[in-house]
């Protein structure tokens, strides 16, 4: 098919589904008491979407389809959904809700009223709470990354349950997500709003061959025209290698070796290798390591059929029998070559490469593969089979089949494949995680709590205190956590859910920092019993044993080892992989948490801890400073989102931007960075390039959310309150009348090159941006007036002075 025939065929698979189809969304379900499906708390948190061809009226199945036509004919501008089938869900939530914001017109140069922003903020809490579970939690997609399902319909089908876990519905949704997200180029980017890469296109091809879609669809040849057009899959990257390898349709002689052996080396430090143990690697990174290790060990492969020996014959320009595979081990696309392989790395792998005749079958092998099965079974109990992350997730189910088709394990797999699915109006995506239930449950109690405005959000309030007691971490993984390289985890909160179970720095703060400001509330009818100062105190055990030696907290452990190791990073598509480093985001949410609880709790017995704690983190986040100002985010785009975590922590020790010159540098960094329409706006590029990068078109609100909770918390309002005068205009213009705001462009990121999607993101921020504009800027309120505060200089993320403010509210 030539090239011009397929741009003009190439919507031509929108009007091949069935109209009407109805998906429900389902919160802590059982999935009908499956016999294999097991929880610690009930399932609270889990999130599910199923098909149900009876559900919703005529009105609402036309909904959906013209939802689908809109996203469909404008997914080259808007790439991301908008989550607008979980809102359809909750529309009769929404149409009762009782206040919506101002419909008058806000004029250039208007200095917005108190009350003005008081009746935007209810129409917006009013908005948000109807989305908001039984549970507690508020659901919303958490997608992103084009090459998680890829993985997964290539172990489905490996092991023969494709048919069996996703019904002919979920597949067709599959298929509508892939060709919803095809770029214009006929490529698939690593994520919905990345330029084409190998592995994208390559992977996803695959993909939907596996789901029934012809090789000579349009859409299918475009896709294998980019792929022919940069040499054919051999130039695909590694962790793409691993998966064309178990599919049977790339010769694992292709791939540089990921021996289990590794598991065996010795771990302490005073070996020396000991530091090249994988249990010093990043969580992720070894989590996901472990499984490719054992499959490649083993080299699993699936049984060849007629579809995969066309596959193999359609993803390469070339024969395959001539295929060199040892030169096709380093074979990278441009595209996709974010982190290339140093020298050392490559004679790394040549010479394990040498060495992977001898082992292959030998008696090491076989204990290395043991050992393996060993961690595996180990981390699938240990998150009733949810797994760290959707990666190793699919390759941890993968290995339990090939160790026994008809194990248990393998069975216990199964029905938690759901939890990571989500359907959207761009189809059925695979999440990055199983959600992100409680990081927004706990940023979404800060926000509330912080507009002043308790008495609006009391309901939502006490459900998500629910949500955060039942999720927080009460019971230690199975001993002896040494032995699988786990860090301690009672009293801390997960990403997700208690059954996911890894805790988390920053997670463990900011679900901390919540529990603590609905405790300090003292109003236990209104929202809920605080948690006892003994589970308190063991969050704060926990966020104290994340301190490195820099000074900064990391992610889920502390680092294990030399930086210096990232040499051996062999994912050339993303960046600082190896060990878990500190970052500004996570030590700011530390020190947030330890200073609002010394504030609450003085004298306790950890005060001495906590102030030293409190010292070196401070040290940590001023020495990596960037000199423009900046702090470099990690964890969302970027300088802006970076910038608000490393203000708010020097804040919280009573820094301003009158006393203070990094703090000030800091405000002159995003001032100088705010749009003429007030706004700020963010591109994900400024993640991978690392340096600022402006979108194209409109402001974005969380970008400018955020920028005004950094200006706020340095009390950059009594230095010029011109620029967020300014950036409240925007945020209120942007509100819909539903008390929505637009969903814009993606605004998370990890591992420097890959963008998530946090859909709540654009309704807590905005949120929590106008509640504390309202009361520090127009109603005067100073950033620690609260009785209980011994120092007027201090800012609290969700302590800000919300005693008084709640008192005054339950009185009206």
């Amino acid at each position: 098919v030539k090239d011009s025939e397929v741009r003009v065929q190439v919507c031509s698979w929108q009007f091949d589904w069935l109209t009407g189809t109805m998906w429900v969304f389902k919160s802590a379900s059982d999935s009908g008491g499956h016999p294999h499906l097991f929880s610690l708390n009930g399932h609270k948190g889990r999130q599910t979407w199923e098909y149900d061809p009876n559900a919703g009226t005529p009105e609402q199945r036309a909904k959906v389809e013209q939802l689908r036509a809109a996203y469909t004919a404008n997914r080259h501008k808007q790439h991301h959904s908008a989550d607008e089938l979980l809102r359809l869900q909750c529309a009769d939530r929404i149409a009762a809700k009782k206040y919506s914001p101002p419909r008058e017109p806000i004029t250039d140069g208007e200095i917005p009223s108190a009350e003005g922003v008081e009746q935007h903020l209810k129409g917006a809490i009013s908005f948000y709470e109807c989305l908001q579970q039984d549970d507690g939690h508020f659901p919303g997609d958490y997608g992103g990354p084009m090459f998680l399902m890829p993985g997964l319909i290539i172990a489905l089908y490996t092991t023969s349950v494709l048919d069996k876990v996703l019904s002919p519905e979920a597949q067709r949704e599959m298929v509508r997500y892939l060709y919803n997200h095809q770029n214009e180029d006929g490529g698939f980017g690593l994520h919905i709003e990345g330029a084409s890469t190998m592995f994208g296109t390559a992977l996803s091809y695959v993909t939907l061959r596996l789901l029934g879609e012809d090789a000579d669809r349009p859409e299918v040849v475009q896709a294998r025209n980019w792929i022919h057009s940069r040499g054919g899959a051999t130039y695909i990257t590694s962790w793409g290698k691993f998966w064309l390898s178990v599919l049977g349709v790339y010769s694992w002689n292709g791939q540089n070796p990921t021996p289990p052996e590794m598991w065996l080396l010795p771990y302490n430090k005073w070996t020396g290798i000991g530091m090249l143990h994988p249990g010093r690697y990043w969580c992720h990174c070894r989590m996901v390591y472990l499984p490719m290790s054992y499959i490649y060990g083993l080299r699993g492969t699936c049984k060849e059929t007629a579809l995969t020996a066309a596959i193999r014959a359609e993803l390469y320009p070339m024969p395959y029998d001539t295929i060199d595979w040892n030169a096709a081990r380093n074979q990278i696309a441009k595209e996709d070559l974010y982190y290339p392989h140093p020298l050392i790395q490559d004679i790394l792998w040549w010479s394990l490469y040498q060495a992977e005749g001898l082992l292959l079958g030998s008696r090491l092998r076989k204990a290395a593969l043991k050992e393996c099965m060993k961690h595996i079974h180990y981390e699938d109990e240990n998150t009733r089979y949810v797994d760290i992350g959707p990666v190793n997730k699919v390759i941890n189910m993968l290995c339990c089949w090939f160790e026994d088709p008809d194990s248990l394990a393998f069975k216990k797999h199964l029905p938690r494949v759901h939890d990571y699915l989500w359907v959207a109006e761009d189809g059925m995506k695979m999440q990055g995680y199983n959600g992100s239930q409680l990081w927004d449950t706990s940023f979404a109690v800060q926000a509330m709590l912080d507009s002043g405005l308790v008495d609006v959000a009391a309901n939502a309030l006490k459900k998500a205190h629910n949500y955060i007691e039942q999720s927080q971490v009460v019971q230690e993984a199975d001993p002896p956590l040494s032995a699988y390289y786990r860090h301690i985890s009672k009293g801390a909160w997960p990403f997700s859910t208690r059954d996911h179970g890894w805790p988390i720095s920053d997670c463990t703060s900011e679900g901390f920092k919540a529990a603590l400001g609905l405790a300090a509330l003292q109003n236990p009818d209104l929202v809920g019993e605080g948690l006892s100062l003994e589970r308190l105190e063991q969050a704060v055990e926990v966020i104290l044993s994340y301190q490195n030696r820099d000074g900064g907290m990391a992610t889920y452990e502390n680092t294990r080892s030399f930086h210096a190791l990232e040499i051996i990073n062999p994912a050339e598509t993303f960046g600082d992989i190896v060990v878990d480093y500190s970052y500004v985001e996570c030590t700011s949410a530390c020190v947030t948490a330890l200073t609002a609880f010394q504030k609450l709790h003085p004298g306790t017995k950890l005060s001495s801890r906590i102030k030293s704690c409190l010292d070196k983190a401070e040290s940590f986040i001023r020495r990596i400073q960037r000199p423009d100002g900046s702090w470099y985010g990690s964890w969302g785009v970027c300088f802006t989102y970076g910038t608000w975590f490393g203000v708010t922590a020097l804040a919280s020790g009573g820094a301003t931007a009158a006393n203070d010159e990094s703090v000030r540098k800091a405000c002159s960094f995003l001032v100088e960075r705010q749009r003429l329409d007030g706004g700020w706006g963010e591109s994900y590029l400024s993640c991978q390039d690392k340096a600022y990068s402006q979108l194209e078109g409109d402001s974005h609100v969380v970008n400018t959310a955020w920028a005004m909770m950094a200006l706020l918390a340095a009390d950059y309002h009594t230095v010029d309150p011109k620029p967020l005068h300014k950036a409240a205009v925007y945020l209120m213009r942007s509100q819909q009348e539903s008390g929505d705001w637009p969903q814009q462009h993606i605004s998370g990121v990890f591992n420097r090159n890959c963008m998530i999607t946090y859909a709540n993101y654009r309704n807590i921020f905005p949120i929590w941006a106008l509640g504390l504009y309202r009361r520090l800027v127009l109603q005067g309120m100073t950033r620690a007036s609260s009785s209980s505060s011994t120092d007027d200089q201090a800012w609290m993320c969700c302590m800000s002075d919300f005693f008084v403010a709640s008192a005054q509210q339950q009185q009206r």
